[in-house]
């Protein structure tokens, strides 16, 4: 994804999502470019939280992933359609299971009460 993809899924998700948006994200190189700083820098409604150069266990979709691994172990799909489905009816339902994405976001052991600007 280069940045025009980032942007575009930024501009994206309040059509889909209409409340304030979070974002946590790694520093791969096009999401910290100039253009999507500015970008970030002109949303009001978006809040990012950077995480640090290369930490997989600070970030909470790693969490996430981790858990629809373990509910797909030992499965054989025969289908690559079907696997889709798994996940997402796995991912559609984490969704409505807020203490259990609470728990993701804890055992990073990040607080998020003071958000740091990129």
């Amino acid at each position: 994804m280069g940045e025009r993809d980032f942007i575009a899924l930024i501009d994206g998700v309040p059509q889909l999502v209409k409340a304030p948006i979070v974002l946590v994200w790694d520093r791969l190189d096009t999401t910290v470019s100039h253009a999507v700083r500015e970008l970030i820098a002109e949303r009001t409604w978006l809040m990012v939280f950077l995480l640090p150069a290369y930490s997989p266990d600070l970030n909470p979709v790693e969490w996430v992933w981790a858990h629809v691994k373990r509910s797909l172990a030992n499965l054989a799909v025969v289908a690559l359609d079907r696997l889709e489905v798994l996940v997402r009816n796995l991912l559609t339902r984490l969704q409505y299971r807020s203490a259990t994405l609470d728990g993701f976001i804890a055992d990073t052991g990040l607080a998020l009460d003071d958000p740091a600007s990129p």
